[in-house]
């Protein structure tokens, strides 16, 4: 018998321009889940059609709207659909869906949490221009959200429904997925919890879409807003720097159990 209380969990992959890995991707990503959905960002290249040939929930934007919008368009299907949880992962093989269940073992832990696949392993691997805007990005969204947060910008995530339900929060871009942390937090009462995973930034992957200037900066100019909005600064301050984030290892092959979320 089904426990209707396991939050039912699909898988939402964000891609623009992604030819030479979205195949690999989603495969990989079936064959952890059979509940997939794809927002194509307005891509000129091959990807709708490699996509659309999978037996996947595919939408299409017919010009780019930014990532903000390929996964508020992509959680709304979700809820549409049923599901209660959404784990997201880049479209340009950056993410292992290996790693999904790990994640999944981190929500049952935490309930009530986000969790993020934090990109702590193999890090010389990661250029060092993102290293320093990371660092940057996490400081300051962790003050947003009065809580210590490793990897804010990393794209691997596991959203429970109250985070999903932030949907229409007004942000754009790759600041979107820093609103909903912050309004998660804030708003929510939900907690943020990572789970180590690799850096994966050689040679195979398309030039990121993420341009560090330029989004930090954006990034930046909207937390610090929030922050103001929220008030208590100081407080905020102390209680991102009170304890180091909190960052568990699951093993790669946890037991599953009927608390478990579900990929069904």
């Amino acid at each position: 018998m089904t426990d209707r209380s396991t939050p039912r969990c699909c898988i939402l992959i964000p891609a623009l321009n992604e030819e030479r890995a979205i195949r690999d991707v989603v495969e990989s990503a079936l064959a952890v889940c059979p509940h997939v959905i794809v927002v194509d960002d307005g891509s000129d290249d091959a990807t709708p059609a490699i996509v659309g040939a999978l037996p996947v929930t595919l939408i299409c934007h017919p010009q780019r709207m930014g990532k903000g919008e390929a996964l508020r368009d992509g959680f709304r299907a979700a809820l549409r659909l049923g599901f209660d949880a959404v784990v997201t992962m880049d479209g340009d093989g950056q993410h292992l869906a290996a790693d999904i269940p790990r994640l999944l073992a981190a929500a049952r832990a935490y309930p009530d949490h986000i969790v993020i696949g934090a990109r702590l392993r193999e890090r010389e691997h990661q250029p060092k221009a993102r290293q320093r805007a990371n660092a940057v990005a996490d400081w300051g969204i962790s003050v947003a959200c009065a809580q210590p947060i490793a990897d804010t910008q990393s794209g691997q995530r596991y959203y429970p429904r109250a985070a999903l339900e932030l949907v229409d929060l007004p942000a754009e871009g790759f600041v979107f997925e820093a609103a909903i942390l912050i309004a998660a937090s804030r708003e929510r009462g939900l907690g943020v919890v990572s789970v180590p995973i690799a850096s994966r930034y050689q040679g195979e992957f398309r030039l990121s879409h993420f341009r560090p200037v330029r989004d930090v900066t954006r990034i930046t100019l909207y937390t610090v807003g929030r922050a103001l909005h929220y008030g208590h600064l100081w407080a905020s301050i102390r209680r991102a720097r009170a304890t180091p984030p909190k960052v568990i290892d699951p093993p790669e092959e946890p037991e599953r159990s009927a608390a478990a979320p579900r990929l069904a």
